[in-house]
């Protein structure tokens, strides 16, 4: 070939190749915008029906759920492994995600979500107790409860709220609340009276549960049976632990907010009341997690001590200045600068071990105190020391930001009743998933600037419609010394969240 030709041909060539290599260049750029754009309303409400078609009809039972899933749906979870006939009302479970769907059909006017919601609100609504309240989870199969609780439950060191199945309602861990939240939402926003009675006969149950002094117990109607480890049976006892004073004082001002009756507020004022009454006194000026009828701090789950609580004592000043958001009632404040003042005081000086406070501090002396196991489940001892080395793990030492309590509550001190009573108003705007022990201020809002987060979540559905997430659960034997079992789970917390996240973005949109 000639010098000219070959020239020509390998200027041919290569500029070929450089055409290609700009083309591909050009299409992973589009590829990639295309990919990372800002998503549209379509892409989000598809991936929304996605995501919800299959939780409710491949993975809910009759309407409810569980808390997790292993992915081939055949192990079920709620905060212990689940019989298939059994649906979870604690959150994250069957409530929680009622209350989501109620909010996606007020985002996006899909009467799809109502009728999902119709569904959940049938489980709940079968497996509501006589009295008006619900147990922890509903089991459709209810002749093989007593046998689970004797073979299986009973059996779970750690869990003593399962050791006995009282057949009553429980107020622990927001789970007659939530409950009674859904119902409530999805009356107010249907006026279907098929809801009415049940909501009445739930909202009745919380103000027939309540002390004359404001307080609830943990579990009603009262049972006083089940004496454990030398202490009487703790579920009858003036209780804020795990949210049960809180959680019931905000059901009932959404109740009287949507309802208009009175009595539902007088009864969440009188709830808050005894925040003001059960207030330690100096120089201890915290509180317990719950009280014997004596007024006194109580022994409550043998791991948790008749003692002055530095996290109840926290999330306790958060609840005065959320409720003097919503009444603006100076007297809700007045409790908080003794509380703030005692925390200051318990923080335990630095070790070599992190975290500056542990749960328990003694009366009386203030020390901090721990529990030492002695013995191996089920034959064991809870053993009172002043020593952290090799005690119960859970809570031993965390970290309170009460430098940032004491900041906020200047700024809330500032607000008039006025505007104390504006900004509760704006926070009601808030879209948030409440999932087990909510920050009542928390702001779950997704922005239009997080539209790659968004994004990330609308590709990560699977093929089946589910979002997986690699999860555990703690050895239900020891789960102080073994290992918690891991797995791969769809799991109804995630769930519910990343749809809060995908209809918040929504509302970003909006003009």
């Amino acid at each position: 070939m000639a010098p000219k030709t070959r020239a020509k041909e390998v200027s041919i060539n290569w500029r070929n190749r450089c055409a290609k290599i700009v083309f591909m260049a050009v299409f992973v750029v589009h590829s990639a915008l295309a990919t990372w754009a800002a998503p549209t309303r379509k892409e989000v409400l598809a991936a929304m029906k996605t995501a919800t078609d299959f939780m409710m009809n491949t993975v809910s039972t009759r309407g409810g759920f569980v808390q997790k899933y292993s992915l081939d749906l055949k192990e079920k979870y709620g905060e212990l492994k689940a019989r298939d006939s059994m649906i979870w009302v604690e959150p994250p479970g069957t409530p929680t995600v009622g209350l989501m769907l109620i909010e996606a059909h007020r985002t996006t006017n899909d009467a799809q979500y109502l009728e999902y919601a119709d569904r959940v609100a049938g489980a709940l609504i079968w497996g509501q107790l006589p009295s008006g309240g619900w147990h922890y989870f509903i089991d459709f199969d209810m002749e093989g409860v007593q046998k689970y609780y004797d073979e299986f439950l009973s059996q779970s060191w750690g869990w003593e709220e399962y050791y006995h199945y009282y057949g009553n309602g429980t107020f622990d861990d927001d789970t007659t609340a939530s409950a009674t939240r859904f119902l409530l939402r999805l009356y107010a926003t249907t006026l279907d009276p098929k809801y009415k009675s049940p909501l009445l006969k739930a909202l009745d149950f919380t103000l027939d549960a309540q002390y004359p002094n404001g307080a609830w117990p943990q579990r009603y109607p009262l049972s006083r049976e089940f004496r454990h480890h030398g202490h009487p049976d703790y579920t009858s006892f003036y209780t804020f632990n795990d949210g049960v004073i809180s959680n019931n004082v905000g059901a009932l001002v959404e109740a009287y907010e949507k309802l208009g009756d009175k009595k539902y507020w007088e009864a969440a004022r009188r709830g808050m009341d005894f925040y003001i009454l059960s207030q330690l006194p100096s120089p201890q000026t915290g509180w317990a997690q719950q009280y014997g009828f004596d007024m006194k701090p109580a022994w409550a789950r043998s791991q948790e001590m008749n003692a002055v609580s530095s996290g109840q004592t926290f999330q306790n000043v958060r609840d005065l200045m959320n409720f003097y958001r919503v009444t603006g009632d100076r007297r809700y404040l007045e409790p908080i600068p003794k509380a703030i003042r005692w925390l200051e005081t318990a923080r335990i000086p630095e070790t070599n071990r992190p975290g500056g406070y542990t749960q328990f501090y003694e009366l009386g002396s203030n020390r901090p105190v721990y529990q030492r196991r002695e013995g191996t489940p089920p034959d064991f001892l809870w053993v009172k020391t002043y020593d952290a080395a090799g005690v119960y793990p859970l809570g031993v030492r965390f970290e309170l930001d009460v430098s940032g309590l004491e900041r906020e509550f200047q700024q809330v001190r500032s607000l008039s009743p006025l505007q104390a009573r504006s900004e509760y108003e704006r926070s009601r705007t808030y879209t948030h998933p409440r999932i087990q022990r909510p920050d009542p201020l928390a702001d779950y809002r997704v922005l239009a600037r997080d539209a790659d987060e968004i994004r990330q979540l609308i590709e990560s559905l699977d093929e089946r419609g589910g979002w997986v997430v690699e999860t555990q659960m703690s050895d239900r034997e020891d789960f102080i010394n073994n290992p918690p079992h891991r797995f791969k789970a769809y799991d109804t917390g995630t769930y519910v969240t990343r749809m809060y996240r995908l209809i918040n973005y929504l509302n970003s949109l909006k003009p």
